[in-house]
């Protein structure tokens, strides 16, 4: 994309496992790999796109689910501009773990104004047959922490990713005045898939 670009800083968070790094992979990608590891600390990719006539690159942070890692996720909070809350509906756990994500977020983050910080959440995996969360559970659960936005995702057949990601810039923009966003011009590269750390098996 040509000319200006309003750079926006996504967090998705949730426990291992849940198939955080999928939807990143899927939305940004296209692709989806069953072997996936679990991520150690902190990746991230960027995406370009248009919403709503505003060009936009978002950057996506993909962050260890699991407890060991929090020193290594936690100082990367800062600075978001969105948080995308994940668990997965074949997981009971994932999801009751979403209120202890949403506070640990809000701990670190140091965002300005709490109460109109944009959350979004996902209940992902819903390509497997049993689930143990349904989605009036869920949707009830977003209409008491913050009336947020819910989406049933599948990184596995691409359902709803490509919603989930967009809604979150609209929430953002709706949220914020963009003025505050750092304007990044065409000359610099954000297109490549730059990664702070790599994910391995663990």
């Amino acid at each position: 994309m040509s000319g200006k670009s309003l750079l926006l800083k996504v967090i998705l968070l949730g426990d291992g496992g849940v198939g955080k790094s999928s939807l990143m992979n899927r939305y940004v990608t296209d692709r989806f790999d069953s072997q996936s590891f679990h991520t150690i600390g902190v990746e991230f990719l960027n995406r370009d796109l248009e919403i709503d006539g505003r060009l936009v690159t978002l950057q996506i942070w993909d962050t260890a689910g699991q407890e060991r890692f929090k020193s290594l996720r936690t100082p990367f909070y800062r600075g978001a501009d969105c948080c995308l809350l994940t668990f997965a509906v074949d997981d009971l756990q994932s999801f009751q773990n979403l209120g202890c994500w949403k506070k640990e977020f809000m701990y670190y983050s140091d965002v300005r104004d709490p109460e109109r910080f944009p959350f979004v959440v996902l209940g992902n995996k819903v390509d497997k047959e049993e689930r143990e969360v349904g989605e009036d559970e869920a949707r009830a659960w977003c209409e008491e922490n913050g009336c947020c936005p819910y989406f049933e995702t599948s990184a596995k057949d691409d359902t709803n990713v490509g919603a989930a990601f967009e809604a979150a810039v609209r929430e953002v923009l709706a949220s914020e005045d963009p003025i505050d966003h750092t304007l990044l011009s065409s000359s610099i590269d954000l297109h490549g898939n730059r990664k702070v750390t790599r994910s391995s098996c663990c």
